[in-house]
């Protein structure tokens, strides 16, 4: 769309604070608070001058989300309000600005009003309070481009068409005409083709036939496009642009496809929350997100578990190559028909906003984990064909023989796990589809959730725990690599996030995550990661701590090694080097079977008894009979160093954020497990910590964001009793 007016910076909050947005209305511990005390109504006011250039234009402030129940004055009088807590709403200026100085205000209600979803039962994840989200001034001629969908019917033909529907926001209601153009450019700005058009009423439709040359839109090549629009009326012009891709997505009974070809789709589920700061991040943290899946968990999917999520996140899966299941807000709770009115709108909201992006190859229109409601659901799956017929529908539950109005059946299945509560049934990474469905025939299905609540595993717990959540993980994938009626799977879940008391822990947190709340990896990452292809990334990763009497009994056996090498070498002390290849007998339909070292491997010399002499170790990873990769290990590890290291040193003025994470390291640069003493972190410069400045290691390592509050330098300097002082420096410009 056409550049817009940063309108974050200068809100006064709760009548005495001055804020930037994105903002949480209440910073909240890492563990064990009261989630009601965000529970309530606050108040944010923005006072500023309306400029005479605004005179004759369309004036209105775009909220990209405010949780939730937002209501916006201008000057006292309320010009828009908004329930939905996910999707953008905006508040219209024009005719109401006075000369001088104004004063909007905007009210928001953190309480769990059980009128508007995903409220009214009992959820599990938390909806902090605050304008989480940016705002923004527009302001454009009285007739603009407000919105346009663009469709590419044959993409997999040589020669290719775009079908557009560009719709003119009109808010006086003036006289309709002019003309439109509409060009094409590629990734680097080139224009490719170009079209124009009359314009007569409300909407606009043009088409481009015969383009070659164009590149899919593909996870290993996400090619882009871009629609830019020009407007020419009576009223003035006005610009706008739309990115958009060429590829084809398709749910079958085969499993999925991504123009044309097989793909077995690999994910986990995302909440967009994170410590202290809640929904509180804005763009660079979302795309980091967005990084994280692709680049260093090697995905190919992932959930918006259990909403809509920021634009920023869903451009950088569209720049990467990351496929998105996006869906409704909701958890299990179907409410009135008040409710369900709203709901249905969230569809409308999700949908109108987000269909060019080329990363969503599937809508969620049911309540997640709901029970059936077929005049409901039909209400859910009409409009999302009706706004978008290019996608497949689908509708997460975890109950059986659920009614399918959707095009894919969607199923969370904890049936690993389910063994431990009594039954005849063996251990079951996956059910068979047609036991799920109840249907006399084979039907689109995916696993969208696994693991979890089945086997919560903080990133401190004992290293059999550890190795028993990855185990899991892999059997699940195995089972659907090794279904060609499941599309792919989508575990639960990529990050630990703090909950209700209802939920997790006690501590207010589930630690269901492959990685903990500050994106760092459990070893339970590497079961994901170990599936990319080595040409990516030669992965080579020992479940273990190495220490004699971690385990019960002692020892490390049996040793699960990730890996995507085809063969892994063990020496240990002095003993001559021992080689094993992937454990095929148990994993065979992985890419990458890990390879399991099991106590009938080796004698008791080759890695010894309790009560002899724990020794160091080097892992060997080799392909095509050639070393790769080396990891060691060390038997004496001692805190040695004190890590900082932020993902970013340059980031910019107003107000971008950055990750930086601390980390005890022993002499050989591995991370501490089991450190636990805490540090303090002071931030100078041009940027403020968000979090407390005296915190805790967890399983060897904490994070916090920083945000910048202007240009200049930035020092982070973090202390630990024993370990010392270390400093990262940054810059904000």
């Amino acid at each position: 769309m056409r550049p817009l007016i940063d309108f974050n910076s200068s809100w006064l909050f709760e009548g005495k604070d001055s804020v930037r947005l994105p903002h949480n209305a209440v910073e909240l511990p890492f563990s064990y608070f009261d989630e009601k005390v965000y529970q309530r109504v606050f108040t944010y006011e923005k006072r500023f001058a309306a400029e005479p250039a605004w005179q004759g234009k369309e004036v209105a402030v775009v909220f990209d989300g405010a949780m939730a129940n937002a209501k916006v004055s201008l000057n006292g009088q309320e010009i828009a309000a908004h329930k939905d807590g996910y999707t953008p709403f905006e508040a219209r200026l024009t005719g109401k600005l006075k000369d001088g100085e104004n004063v909007l205000t905007v009210t928001i209600d953190g309480s769990e009003n059980p009128e508007i979803p995903p409220f009214g039962g009992q959820i599990d994840y938390l909806t902090y309070a605050g304008i989480y989200r940016e705002a923004w001034l527009r302001v454009t001629a009285p007739i603009f481009v407000g919105n346009a969908k663009v469709e590419t019917p044959d993409a997999l033909a040589e020669k290719k068409s775009v079908r557009v529907r560009i719709e003119l926001s009109n808010p006086q209601d003036l006289p309709l005409s002019g003309r439109l153009i509409a060009t094409l450019l590629d990734a680097d700005g080139k224009a490719i083709a170009s079209t124009d058009a009359a314009i007569n009423g409300a909407s606009v439709e043009i088409g481009f036939d015969g383009l070659a040359g164009i590149s899919l839109w593909d996870i290993d090549n996400p090619a882009l496009y871009t629609l830019a629009v020009t407007i020419d009326t009576t009223h003035g012009q006005d610009e706008a642009k739309f990115r958009f891709g060429f590829r084809t997505a398709e749910f079958t009974t085969e499993g999925f496809k991504l123009n044309g070809k097989a793909l077995k789709l690999r994910g986990l589920n995302r909440h967009q929350s994170f410590p202290y700061i809640g929904y509180a991040l804005g763009k660079s943290a979302q795309e980091r997100d967005a990084e994280i899946l692709k680049r260093e968990l090697k995905l190919n999917m992932v959930r918006t578990s259990h909403y809509p999520q920021s634009h920023y996140f869903l451009d950088r899966c569209d720049e990467l190559g990351l496929l998105v299941f996006e869906e409704i807000p909701g958890w299990q709770h179907i409410g009135g028909e008040s409710w369900k009115d709203e709901s249905v709108e969230n569809v409308r909201r999700m949908i109108t906003r987000d269909w060019n992006h080329p990363s969503i190859v599937i809508w969620g229109v049911r309540i997640n984990e709901s029970q059936d409601d077929h005049d409901f659901y039909l209400r859910t799956n009409r409009l999302a064909h009706e706004l978008d017929s290019t996608r497949s529908t689908g509708g997460v539950r975890y109950i059986t023989e659920s009614e399918l109005l959707e095009d894919v059946y969607t199923m969370n299945d904890f049936i690993l796990g389910n063994e431990e509560w009594g039954g005849n049934r063996p251990r079951t990474p996956l059910r068979p589809q047609q036991e799920v469905t109840g249907l006399d025939r084979v039907v689109p299905y995916m696993i969208t959730e696994y693991g979890g609540h089945m086997y919560p595993t903080k990133s401190w717990d004992q290293e059999q725990r550890q190795a028993e959540h990855v185990t899991r993980h892999l059997e699940v994938m195995n089972a659907a690599y090794g279904d060609p009626q499941i599309a792919g799977c989508i575990g639960w879940c990529a990050f630990d996030y703090n909950t209700h008391k209802d939920f997790g822990s006690g501590d207010r947190l589930c630690h269901h995550g492959v990685m903990d709340m500050f994106r760092e990896p459990k070893f339970a990452a590497y079961a994901y990661i170990s599936q990319c292809d080595p040409a990516d990334e030669v992965i080579l990763k020992p479940v273990t701590f190495w220490a004699r009497g971690e385990r019960n009994i002692g020892g490390v056996l049996p040793l699960i090694i990730l890996t995507n090498c085809d063969a892994v070498e063990l020496t240990y002390g002095k003993n001559k080097p021992k080689r094993f290849t992937p454990d095929r007998e148990a994993f065979p339909h992985l890419p990458h079977a890990p390879v399991i070292i099991k106590r009938e491997h080796l004698t008791d010399e080759e890695l010894g008894l309790w009560g002899m002499s724990w020794e160091d170790a080097t892992i060997t990873g080799y392909l095509d009979g050639q070393a790769v990769k080396t990891v060691n290990f060390i038997s004496d590890p001692v805190a040695t160093t004190l890590e900082v290291v932020p993902d970013a040193t340059e980031i910019g003025a107003a107000g971008d954020t950055t990750r930086v994470m601390v980390r005890a390291l022993d002499q050989s640069g591995k991370k501490l497990p089991f450190f636990p003493e805490p540090v303090s972190i002071e931030v100078s410069g041009a940027a403020e910590r968000l979090g407390p400045g005296l915190v805790p290691l967890r399983a060897g390592s904490t994070g916090f964001w920083l945000k910048s509050t202007g240009q200049g330098p930035i020092t982070v300097t973090v202390t630990n009793e024993r370990l010392g002082r270390a400093v990262a420096t940054l810059s904000a410009s």
